[in-house]
């Protein structure tokens, strides 16, 4: 479905006139449940998607684990499927929708040729690429260094900071799901964040204390 100018004035009002003009002409809009997988590890990646309104959680598998490597909040892209698309190569990654979310998905075959003819959109993936490399090294020293009590508080954090809400209605699981342990560990482990202050267990879910 094509979006209208007007839309993309709200929505991206800092890639300029002209790039909207073209996102309208060019890009295809889409809504998305919570929980869709609208990336496939593997996949080719033909169109890449910018978010508009929601929320898109980016993950890596490795040996049927997964972990969460960063979030696609609005106004920004996957930096992953970007480099997949513009190499033709396939995807490194996956992504699911966190919660309903509106995106324009931009054909790969264009982007490339459009990030040399519209600044904006130049500047817009080099300020993407650094700040994922950021979140990513982050990640990577929590692995390393952190203890997963450290990791565990400080991913209940961003996902309060993402959705603005401090308390988040998360089941042990998930959280292990995205962290890349067992169900089992985590409940442990928040026990005794609860213990020492830090969250509240309750049956509208965890709370940030």
């Amino acid at each position: 479905m094509a979006i209208e100018l007007s839309l993309l004035k709200v929505y991206l009002p800092a890639i300029g006139t002209d790039l909207q003009e073209v996102f309208s002409e060019e890009g295809q809009v889409m809504d998305f449940k919570a929980g869709i997988e609208i990336l496939h590890e593997g996949q080719s990646v033909k169109m890449i998607p910018l978010v508009l309104e929601g929320l898109i959680k980016v993950f890596t598998r490795y040996e049927e684990k997964e972990l969460l490597l960063y979030y696609i909040e609005p106004s920004e892209s996957c930096v992953m499927s970007f480099l997949a698309g513009i190499k033709n190569k396939p995807s490194k990654i996956f992504a699911i929708t966190e919660i309903p979310t509106k995106v324009i998905l931009l054909p790969s075959s264009k982007v490339e040729r459009w990030i040399h003819q519209f600044p904006s959109l130049n500047t817009l993936f080099y300020d993407l690429y650094n700040t994922r490399y950021s979140e990513m090294i982050d990640t990577l020293n929590q692995l390393i260094f952190q203890k997963l009590d450290g990791r565990l508080l400080e991913y209940l954090n961003e996902k309060s900071r993402v959705s603005s809400n401090n308390v988040l209605d998360l089941r042990h699981r998930e959280i292990a799901q995205d962290l890349g342990t067992s169900r089992e560990v985590i409940t442990r482990v928040l026990k005794k964040l609860e213990k020492e202050g830090k969250i509240r267990q309750a049956s509208n879910g965890i709370e940030i204390m």
